[in-house]
């Protein structure tokens, strides 16, 4: 099944794909040879969960953005007072090869620009017997989650025209912020920018930076965690050159671009973005990459800035229809019915705010459980603070797509969310107050899918097929009808009322009636419903305490009544009667704690 982000990745990639605007790079002949057709978004969690379309595994050479990642190595290798002691982490305003250097110290103003990123190289050390390009390579494909390799032909191209560089590196040994003669660090450099990867390589890198330095799929840590926030700082002022400011402004994420068609992005703490499309504007960035990611971070709420709740899993807990059920009392088949076939009932309750970050992993979780047999999905909103815009629509999104493929969606306990859903498209019928309802609902579907028929009794029933009674003979039914009172009741009787004497118990015949407690509120709140062929206030009887409850008729109700005279005198009279009547009752009540002890277990999974 197509995820709803997946489809909207491949409208926004349809919506630009026809833009040709800005110019591919050629200042270095090699770049001047990329396609200028090739287009590529990909969006990674820090789960490592990949949504990617277009010519997301196009190689190319990642030029700039591999200085943001330099930045870390050389940081992990010299200490952070050494490196600021080096290179600056002010914004230049000036082009990514100008020849900037502070008045005086002759420092680079940033690790972004040329300067400041060749500054960054000589502050990598040849370490472990290895060179300082083969550390920054290792170093980056850890990040990046795979093994990374040189462009040579690209290499050689700008070593052959990176006349300016090596003016600027002669600068920096000028004012001794290299400390040895620049060739070996400027190959260095010119190598570093000549590593290939693809724009998915980007995405896992932002993810990686997203997830504290851990690389999602391999689970290693790749960046340093104390150096994480001097990356994305950077990143964030300086990342995309002159027009860093209006970046920040307009899309709101760390980020770091490419004359080689790329942009790494990163929303910290929950996701990275990589962007691939070779023409550039006037600045050296991205063109359409700049075009894709204000729409992405407009679209999807994704700017940093915005005041939305910190992300954490949105699902507090899951169980299924085998596990939970609606507070109501299901005749004993009904119930194995529900108990074997009750995981296709599946419950998330959410929580917390609820933002693209947030609902994107209950959205694959919910097409994991579609694909696993579930046809009944339930959210449950009940502890769900806030919701943006984006994430209610993504819900209703998803329940339209699966509900194509045969899954029901219902949510429930939106509470003040309820207008809003109506707004992104969710139906009033899917929408219900209570889980008890929505799970009501959802049962009765499948108990009708599996067997074909409603559980509900369509008549009045005999005395034979309630479960009390099955267990006794032609004889002793006899006995029963002659010596039982029939009662009935109309829709808002009560059979019974909380605190009265317990000297009477019902089975009933017709009807539902539903079991209620009156809460702090002075409302009533339904716990139980009981229908035909099910006892009723057995448990008070038995133990002769008050009523704990009321017990109302639901619609037109007919009763046997069991009073504890009559019931007392059986021990003399028909002793084999009772005792079978107290196994049925014990057997019913021994199988609704079983229940019970189910359902605890499922709800302390939170």
């Amino acid at each position: 099944m197509l995820s709803p982000i997946q489809e909207y990745l491949e409208k926004l990639h349809a919506r630009y794909a026809s833009v040709m605007d800005g110019h591919v790079a050629d200042y270095i002949p090699e770049l001047s040879k990329a396609d200028p057709r090739w287009f590529g978004i990909c969006i990674a969690t820090r789960d490592g969960h990949v949504y990617e379309v277009g010519d997301t595994r196009q190689p190319f050479t990642i030029q700039s953005i591999s200085k943001a990642l330099a930045y870390g190595l050389a940081l992990e290798d010299r200490g952070e007072e050494y490196v600021l002691g080096k290179i600056g982490v002010e914004p230049s305003g000036e082009a990514f090869n100008a020849i900037s250097l502070k008045e005086g110290t002759g420092t680079p103003f940033n690790p972004m620009i040329n300067a400041g990123a060749i500054a960054t190289c000589g502050q990598v050390l040849t370490k472990d017997g290895k060179t300082r390009f083969q550390r920054l390579l290792s170093y980056l494909g850890g990040i990046a989650g795979r093994e990374l390799d040189i462009d040579e032909v690209v290499y050689r191209s700008e070593s052959e025209t990176g006349h300016r560089n090596r003016a600027i590196g002669w600068l920096l040994r000028n004012f001794e912020i290299l400390e040895e003669d620049p060739h070996e660090t400027l190959e260095t450099y010119f190598q570093q920018c000549s590593i290939r990867v693809t724009c998915r390589d980007l995405a896992l890198m932002g993810a990686t930076l997203a997830n504290q330095g851990v690389q999602p799929l391999t689970r290693k840590r790749a960046i340093a965690a104390q150096y994480v926030d001097n990356i994305l700082g950077v990143m964030a002022t300086c990342g995309m050159y002159d027009w860093s400011g209006e970046w920040i402004y307009r899309v709101g994420l760390p980020a770091k671009s490419g004359v080689g068609g790329g942009i790494l992005a990163v929303l910290p703490g929950q996701l990275g973005i990589g962007v691939f499309s070779p023409p550039l504007d006037a600045q050296g960035n991205s063109l359409r990459g700049i075009k894709v990611c204000m729409d992405l971070t407009r679209e999807l709420s994704l700017h940093m800035m915005n005041p939305t709740a910190t992300p954490r899993t949105a699902v507090r807990l899951s169980y299924h229809g085998g596990e939970v059920s609606a507070r109501r009392r299901l005749p004993g088949q009904a119930r194995e019915t529900l108990k074997n076939h009750g995981s296709s009932i599946q419950v998330l309750e959410l929580q917390g705010g609820l933002i693209f970050a947030t609902f994107e992993p209950v959205m694959r979780h919910a097409i994991q459980l579609s694909n696993a047999g579930c046809r009944h999905l339930i959210f449950d909103l009940r502890s769900v603070v806030t919701a943006n815009s984006v994430s209610l629509k993504l819900m209703a999104d998803l329940r339209k797509r699966l509900s194509a493929s045969g899954v029901e969606v219902v949510i429930c306990q939106p509470g003040s969310l309820t207008s809003r859903l109506l707004e992104a498209g969710v139906p009033a019928t899917s929408i219900f107050a209570t889980v008890d309802a929505a799970l009501e609902t959802c049962e009765d579907a499948l108990l009708m899918s599996v067997t074909g028929a409603s559980w509900r009794p369509a008549r009045a029933l005999e005395l034979w097929e309630c479960s009390i009674f099955q267990t006794c003979t032609q004889g002793e039914q006899r006995i029963l009808e002659r010596e039982l009172e029939k009662r009935t009741f109309k829709p808002g009787d009560l059979l019974i009322r909380s605190g009265d004497s317990s000297e009477e118990m019902y089975v009933i015949l017709e009807g539902n009636v539903e079991v209620q407690i009156m809460e702090e509120s002075g409302m009533k709140r339904r716990v139980d419903v009981l229908a035909a062929g099910m006892a009723v206030g057995e448990m008070a009887f038995l133990d002769n305490s008050p009523r704990s409850a009321d017990v109302a008729a639901m619609d037109h109700v007919t009763c046997l009544v069991i009073t504890r005279i009559w019931f007392t005198g059986l021990s003399d009279a028909l002793p084999h009667l009772k005792i079978k009547l107290l196994q049925s009752l014990l057997k019913e009540v021994s199988a609704r704690l079983r229940q019970a002890n189910t359902e605890i277990s499922a709800l302390q999974r939170a």
